[in-house]
């Protein structure tokens, strides 16, 4: 106690004085976590403490803590006698970069950031808080796991975590950091939110090395079973991985200023000088050479404002390309074939990858920049016994379930199922456009060649040359954007240097568009 308080003054008997001078100790009682010396060890390992955390990513004096006094009621094994500041978890509201936010951040140096009964509902009221607001989500995991001493308690107080991380799914957005161990079905909470941010001294995973040694006899380290990289490019878990805390935390700055704060609202605009003059240097980046590889990142720069690209999921499925960007200030969304990797043909992955993206879009008024260069679904025993066929059908029905406006650009090869899972015009793509280097068809003009002119290739006395003249052939005839362009499913052919103008303008046009669907409680995506 304050020693301005005398020991013999009681609670009946202080004035109001006193009673402030006893609040503000209390209250850097419970600031100051688990002790100096365990803020000092947290430090110590490059990692901030869960208020320092805070104070990184909102505005200054914009938090608003709520339940700083919480208390766990647990009795057993020594908890009778046990004083846990905050009981292991900050959560308030605050605005970060001027609009609000809720947030939770677990305190290790607090009995290890355990997450007991209070510690959830602690947790599950800020979540239901951020749901009644209509604003963002923001989760900051650092847990050794559920508070053992409190039992079925703490299941029950996880159990409440999952269902609202649900009842905010597509209502606001759901961001989790991962800043120290997230262990057991503590890592649920953030596999239900949209967007994980896993640091490199994070680790993340349901069992550890431990118990699967014991249960398979396999040997692994924690890195290699739930670091940041297994997670991104392994597992998919991971969308952004963080060098440490503070660069965590900017990138869930990056992340929400993209972002509307519901589901009922617009993307922010960010003033822009309209810029949408050609750019020449979208004329040289495709080859001339159609199995010739390039970055399909480099377009991506050179269409959206400032060159200024998140990318989700970089590691990750690395044939396809999503994130976000702005066009004349508008947040778009945008998936691409990579034609760099595996030719950016779809796969499980890549197709799994893509629709969870398009989903989220959808949900949150995101128009869809969609670029295409893909020579089809990847073939392959495996993939068919893995299930590419219910895969690729994800990403069919996420684009036909998508009413946000839909803008497709094909700059290559566009063949087969691949070219219509790619938001296709019979898929609701609103506009189309093709460059001239585009090739509608169900296949290679060489692999129809070799079925369509089968007859005629084996009669030939030179069947090479034969071979090469009705590859050219059947080029002509269906493997050019006019074919597509005659039937009405690519809306114009343009020049690669006024694909920029021609998003701005379609998105400026459709930034009005209404689509109403049957009712229904939802589609059944094939999971």
């Amino acid at each position: 106690m304050n020693p301005k308080v005398s020991s013999k003054v009681t609670a009946k008997t202080m004035n109001m004085k006193q009673r402030v001078e006893l609040l503000k100790e209390r209250r850097e009682e419970v600031a100051a976590g688990g002790g100096e010396r365990r803020l000092e060890k947290q430090r110590a390992e490059g990692k901030l403490t869960a208020r320092e955390r805070i104070a990184e990513l909102v505005d200054p004096d914009s938090f608003q803590e709520s339940g700083m006094f919480a208390q766990h009621r647990a009795t057993l094994f020594g908890m009778a006698d046990s004083t846990l500041p905050a009981d292991g978890v900050v959560t308030g509201a605050a605005t970060v970069l001027g609009r609000p936010v809720h947030l939770a951040s677990q305190d290790f140096t607090v009995a290890g950031g355990s997450a007991g009964e209070v510690h959830s509902e602690k947790v599950a009221a800020t979540m239901r808080a951020s749901l009644k607001t209509g604003t963002p989500f923001v989760f900051i995991n650092d847990s050794g796991g559920a508070r053992v001493q409190e039992g079925i308690d703490s299941l029950s107080g996880y159990g409440r975590v999952f269902f609202n991380n649900v009842m905010l799914s597509g209502v606001v957005p759901q961001i989790s950091v991962i800043a120290g161990p997230c262990a057991g079905g503590a890592a649920y909470s953030p596999a239900l939110t949209d967007f994980i941010i896993q640091t490199r001294a994070a680790r993340m995973f349901i069992t550890g090395p431990n118990v699967i040694q014991q249960v398979t006899g396999e040997t692994v380290s924690a890195e290699q079973l739930g670091g940041p990289d297994t997670h991104m490019a392994n597992s998919g878990v991971t969308h952004f991985i963080a060098e440490d805390d503070r660069h965590a935390l900017f990138l869930v700055k990056k992340l929400l200023s993209f972002l509307p704060l519901n589901n009922s609202e617009e993307p922010p605009v960010v003033p822009n000088e309209g810029i949408v003059e050609p750019n020449p240097r979208l004329n040289e980046i495709v080859p001339a050479k159609a199995k010739k590889g390039y970055d399909v990142r480099e377009v991506i720069a050179n269409l959206v404002d400032e060159g200024d690209f998140l990318e989700v999921q970089a590691g990750y499925a690395a044939n396809i390309v999503v994130g976000f960007a702005r066009i004349i200030g508008r947040t778009v969304g945008i998936v691409a074939n990579q034609p760099m990797v595996l030719s950016g043909v779809l796969d499980i992955n890549a197709s799994d990858k893509g629709s969870r993206f398009v989903r989220f879009c959808n949900a949150f008024n995101i128009p869809l920049v969609t670029l295409v260069d893909v020579p089809g679904f990847l073939p392959g025993v495996q993939q068919e016994y893995d299930g590419i066929i219910r895969h690729g059908a994800k990403l069919l029905f996420a684009y036909s379930a998508a009413t946000v406006p839909k803008v497709t650009v094909v700059l290559r090869k566009a063949y087969g199922g691949a070219y219509l899972a790619m938001c296709s015009k019979d898929l609701g793509a609103d506009r189309v456009f093709a460059w001239p280097t585009a090739e509608v068809a169900v296949m290679g003009a060489e692999g129809a060649a070799e079925i369509v002119f089968r007859k005629e290739i084996k009669a030939a006395e030179d069947a090479a040359a034969k071979r090469a003249e009705l590859i050219e052939t059947y080029r002509e005839a269906f493997s050019t954007p006019y074919v597509a362009a005659s039937r009405g499913l690519v809306d114009d052919i343009i020049e690669p240097a006024e694909t920029r103008k021609a998003l701005a303008m379609a998105l400026e046009t459709l930034h009005s568009k209404r689509e109403l669907r049957p009712q229904k409680k939802h589609g059944l995506i094939p999971l």
